[in-house]
């Protein structure tokens, strides 16, 4: 237990994880906010492809001395094109989706191993690195949240709608297409961000299980978005400070302290329902 929570140096290591904390809480606020769409439009595998991509974009990038960042993105910008132009509908975005995700972890795996550089480098790929984020990515992080939240702001109510009733919206011509691909693009956005930070493996913490422990708790359309931006950011940020004392990488506790809200929130949704019931 010493070896996972030690936390007799923690004053003076709190400040060298400055730019750690704050691309913890931009993730959590991407991932929160752009969370709650990813499941009301059912597209949490849809989170898992892109992610595959944008892997296999930053280790290309990785492979040719190229920026990761621009890597990342390029390949989520691909993937989200792909599934939002040929997966119109869930059944065939899930089978693009699947012939996606092989492809790009393919690639990406084959761009690591022709990789000769540090094996740091390859693993946080995977799992993440965010312990070492330096200032460029912070700045990088900064701007793809303001482009993300601004963007999620101006559309929120025409998405929630299309999101919540296609048909209806259409019929009161919401441009619903365009919602959808204009999502798509920040999702992208979303996840090359997370996949530099959390790892590809790891996307999903972030964009997918905060949200949906938080529709297990109300629908209310004010608490929803406040309640899982609070969720991803305590899960990032107390993973951070966790791993901080225990000196290891810090997905396990990221991913056990998603899961753990995730699970209170369950066991607080079976109790209202028992009480409804009696």
């Amino acid at each position: 237990m010493e070896r996972l929570f030690d936390f007799s140096d923690y004053d003076q290591l709190i400040p060298l994880v400055q730019n750690s904390l704050i691309a913890g809480a931009l993730l959590g606020l991407m991932g929160g906010l752009i969370g709650v769409f990813v499941m009301t439009r059912d597209m949490s595998f849809a989170v898992h492809g892109i992610s595959e991509l944008s892997f296999a974009g930053a280790a290309l990038a990785l492979l040719f001395g190229l920026n990761i960042a621009l890597g990342a993105t390029l390949g989520s910008i691909v993937a989200a094109v792909i599934i939002a132009i040929m997966g119109s509908r869930a059944k065939d975005r899930n089978s693009i989706i699947a012939v996606l995700m092989p492809f790009g972890l393919g690639i990406g795996i084959l761009a690591l191993a022709l990789y000769e550089g540090r094996a740091a480098n390859k693993f946080g790929l995977l799992t993440g690195q965010i312990i070492a984020v330096d200032d460029p990515q912070v700045f990088w992080l900064i701007a793809t949240s303001v482009v993300v939240v601004s963007a999620l702001l101006v559309i929120w109510r025409p998405l929630s709608f299309a999101s919540l009733d296609l048909e209806v919206a259409e019929a009161r011509a919401v441009p619903t297409k365009t919602l959808g691909i204009v999502f798509m693009l920040l999702l992208a956005l979303a996840v090359a961000a997370s996949v530099q930070v959390v790892g590809a493996l790891l996307v999903m913490t972030l964009l997918v299980t905060p949200a949906a422990a938080t529709l297990r708790l109300t629908s209310s359309p004010v608490l929803v978005p406040v309640l899982s931006v609070s969720f991803a950011v305590v899960s990032v940020v107390g993973g951070i400070l966790l791993a901080l004392g225990g000196g290891l990488p810090i997905s396990p506790y990221v991913t056990t302290l998603s899961f753990a809200i995730y699970l209170v929130a369950r066991v607080i949704e079976k109790s209202k329902s028992w009480k409804a019931v009696k």
